[in-house]
């Protein structure tokens, strides 16, 4: 079984020091590793499958957001094609989620809101010249009726009308979204596929023959989900389909956030130091939908965040918990993965 499951560990220095020296020798690292949201630490969390010393905003000169906007069939479609495109990613959200949140705010997408773990997606594809289209779901959720019919036809006529039929078609989908693009798989022509965060619904359709190559994606803290992927993977094997596993663990809090300054990124993590949201090495004790963070935030004097910055912390502080959370930390692993599975 190929794991290409990464965990990330704190780095600890070894060599002793004089005390006062060693003292402000162990603050300065803690600052480091958990200087929330700081856009300009010198030391982040590295990517997997990426040099240490690359950093997760490297993006805004390797490559820029240019997307195109335009309704069908009473929902949104928000996409982007690179010079010279391999591929085409279609990209499912999550529940209470829209393809909005995959997008940087822009004179092209003024409702555009570009989520930490959502536009990194984006960039590492476009990277990797992947022609990338995101839809809306209808409601809140997917749903498996019409909207999957709907779903496919908008993939189809995309990417005929774009002239991208001749590229292999991949999909990856998160939660929600993961469920829907197990399903719409079952129909359309997709080279290889990621469930993230999602066992897929493998149990309520009778799979075919030539159903594609199925990464899951998953956090192993959801013992429930963990056990059905377990299961699925299985099933799916047993249906001669090649299936691999990434598993995300937790990670102390890190900067992803951009636009957020080093002095606002100290004052938060003291704050949920005080608070008791986080242990001493910058893990979270809590997930973050169950931790008042909110609260403590809007009871500090100043209130240290803008109303805009508070989704995109939310989603941060689920991601270093590692339950059940967008992530774009295993990127690469899951872009050499469609690209292996291309033909």
């Amino acid at each position: 079984m190929l794991n290409l499951g990464t965990k990330l560990k704190a780095w600890h220095g070894h060599k002793k020091y004089p005390v006062v020296v060693l003292v402000m020798f162990v603050v300065s690292v803690s600052v480091a590793l958990v200087l929330l949201f700081n856009k300009y630490d010198e030391n982040p969390i590295p990517v997997p499958g990426l040099p240490p010393d690359r950093k997760w905003n490297r993006f805004e000169s390797l490559v820029q957001f240019n997307p195109k906007r335009e309704f069908r069939n009473g929902t949104d479609l928000i996409w982007q094609i690179p010079d010279s495109p391999k591929a085409v990613l279609f990209l499912a959200h999550g529940c209470s989620c829209r393809a909005v949140n995959f997008w940087d705010k822009s004179h092209k997408c003024p409702e555009c809101v570009g989520l930490p773990e959502d536009r990194l997606l984006v960039l590492h594809a476009l990277a990797r010249k992947f022609a990338v289209l995101t839809i809306s779901s209808v409601g809140e959720c997917w749903t498996f009726g019409k909207e999957r019919l709907i779903v496919e036809d908008i993939i189809t006529w995309w990417v005929n009308r774009q002239k991208l039929g001749k590229l292999p078609l991949v999909a990856l989908g998160a939660s929600s979204g993961g469920y829907f693009v197990s399903a719409i798989a079952n129909d359309l022509k997709f080279s290889s596929i990621t469930l993230m965060i999602a066992e897929g619904l493998f149990d309520r359709m009778d799979i075919k023959e030539d159903y594609p190559p199925t990464l899951f994606v998953h956090m192993p803290k959801d013992t429930h989900r963990q056990q059905k992927i377990t299961e699925f993977m299985q099933v799916l094997r047993s249906k001669r389909v090649h299936v691999a596993e990434i598993k995300c663990m937790e990670l102390p809090l890190s900067d992803r956030i951009p636009g957020v300054g080093q002095t606002v990124s100290a004052m938060l993590f003291d704050l949920f130091r005080e608070k008791g949201f986080v242990d001493k090495n910058g893990y979270m004790k809590r997930d973050g939908r169950a931790t008042r963070w909110e609260d403590a935030i809007q009871d500090s004097k100043p209130n240290l965040l803008e109303n805009h910055l508070v989704h995109p912390v939310q989603e941060e502080l689920n991601l270093a918990f590692a339950y059940h959370e967008m992530t774009s930390l295993q990127s690469e692993d899951i872009l050499k993965w469609f690209e292996s599975h291309m033909t």
